[in-house]
């Protein structure tokens, strides 16, 4: 592909700096992976800016640079533009030839419930005979194939080249999680969406975004994105529950289904619901009609999935008897609401809650469970939003019969001034929490104290498998390390 091919997607603010038409062999923003004939993206980070590497990727062989400001690198052509981000994400999806148009892409964003969805729209869509590709937090999945996952929501480049791969392995549709970060950024912008879907919105990244405003607004990116003309049935799936669904309804141009329980005019409608250890059974209005269901996922958080997920199955053409059989079936989603069964006499649960609204929703589950008491394992990451750490220790502590603050990847700060933070909160609610900055030690000592009945809940880390303190990245997996504490217990 030529230059001058690439420069018509890039509009009319793009200024080409240098002589030559090269061929362009690849796209990189990063300086160390330019291959000869590559455009180089510069793009500014929180810590490096790519432009400082603009001389690197120019010796490795880039055929063209691209930021925000001059690159004046021997006499290697340059492109000044308004927003690299957004320069990557055009040159993506023209350099892999727009596969999103060949793709059905629904994006999925909110604070919690995001990967649950994505899994469960992705089981009900493959229930009708469809290949879904998925995007997200725990992996990336093209066909048969298990990829990696970096981020929830990867640079422009990397789903561009991702969106290339599924459809050589045949799938049809694609689920991505939408990350407010991603939205914010740009790296879908470029992203031919068909569906948007909103979850909840409550108190995360706020270090990032500012306040909950700027962060509602980030998420209604997509559905502005949403556009009726550029393909058949564009549509959104908004909870019209939460108090700033009205974010993304007025964002979203294309036509609104929405779910809730005390929404009366919403399409579908929870009337009621049971919780046990098998799962929830709850009942539906839609159109007019009760429909019973079950998932064997726990949490009437999950049922709020369920009904995001049923939505877009409905709108993609599924029959109802369909969804519910599908539903009925759901797989469990990797440390979301995840049992670890050693064949102890109490539950051990693992879960990804790591804001206070999904705190509050899983120990509220896990309450319905019954459980004799109830021990919480629980920190809160380091160098992220801080104002959320007294609430999730408040909430830990209103909930809990006994609370365990750990830590929970503190990256570069003091583990214990993260507790301290989450002290200033539990401190008024209950004097009978413990603190232990060893996470593996914190799961040994909820799991020693623990009775017949008890159930202990692991929250935070759920599918993750490292720990990040200081620069240091070291494997720990909060499942492997409650079944060698259980195994250890069982054999004393």
């Amino acid at each position: 592909m030529k230059l001058t091919d690439l420069m018509k997607v890039l509009g009319g603010r793009a200024r080409l700096y240098g002589a030559g038409d090269p061929e362009i062999s690849g796209l990189a923003y990063d300086s160390r992976k330019v291959q000869p004939g590559n455009i180089f993206v510069a793009i500014p980070g929180g810590q490096f800016d790519g432009h400082d590497f603009a001389p690197q990727a120019a010796e490795r062989g880039a055929a063209v640079l691209i930021g925000e400001r001059e690159l004046s690198v021997g006499d290697t052509p340059y492109i000044v533009v308004p927003d690299s981000r957004r320069a990557l994400a055009a040159l993506s999806a023209a350099f892999y030839n727009y596969p999103d148009r060949r793709l059905r892409l629904i994006g999925v964003t909110g604070t919690n419930g995001k990967t649950t969805t994505t899994y469960m729209i992705k089981w009900l869509l493959e229930s009708a005979g469809h290949k879904v590709g998925l995007v997200g937090t725990i992996h990336d999945l093209a066909g048969d194939k298990v990829l990696p996952a970096t981020h929830t929501t990867p640079e422009s480049l990397e789903l561009f080249q991702l969106f290339a791969l599924m459809e050589q392995e045949g799938c049809d549709y694609v689920v991505i999680e939408a990350s407010s970060h991603a939205l914010a950024q740009g790296r879908v912008s470029a992203c031919n969406f068909a569906a948007a879907v909103f979850t909840n919105l409550t108190q995360d990244h706020l270090d990032y975004h500012g306040d909950i405003e700027s962060y509602g607004q980030a998420k209604a990116i997509l559905f502005r994105q949403l556009d009726p003309a550029a393909g058949s049935n564009r549509y959104g799936v908004i909870n019209g529950e939460d108090s700033h669904a009205f974010i993304f309804a007025e964002a979203c141009q294309a036509p609104v289904w929405t779910y809730g329980s005390r929404e009366q005019g919403a399409d579908l409608r929870l009337l009621q619901y049971n919780s046990s250890k098998s799962g929830m059974d709850f009942t539906l209005a839609y159109e007019d009609t009760l429909y019973k269901m079950h998932t064997p996922l726990i949490g009437k958080f999950n049922i709020y999935n369920s009904m995001a997920a049923i939505a877009v199955a409905l709108a993609e053409g599924l029959p109802m008897e369909q969804i519910i059989a599908a539903l009925d079936q759901a797989p469990q989603v990797a440390g979301r609401f995840e049992v670890v069964d050693e064949g102890q006499d109490f539950m051990v649960i693992v879960d990804y809650a790591h804001t206070p609204d999904g705190l509050k929703n899983l120990l509220n589950a896990a309450e319905k469970l019954d459980p004799r008491r109830l021990l919480t394992v629980f920190g809160c990451g380091g160098n992220r939003d801080t104002g959320k750490r007294p609430i999730m220790g408040r909430i830990a502590g209103a909930i809990s019969d006994v609370a365990i603050i750990t830590s929970d990847n503190p990256r570069l700060e003091d583990p214990m001034a993260i507790i301290s933070d989450i002290e200033t909160g539990i401190r008024g609610v209950c004097n009978n929490y413990l603190v232990e900055p060893d996470r593996a030690k914190a799961i040994e000592l909820a799991i020693n104290m623990a009775e017949p009945g008890d159930m202990v809940v692991l929250a935070g880390k759920g599918h993750e498998d490292y720990q990040i303190v200081g620069e240091h990245k070291s494997h720990f997996d909060d499942r492997e390390i409650a079944r060698e504490i259980i195994r250890r217990r069982q054999n004393k």
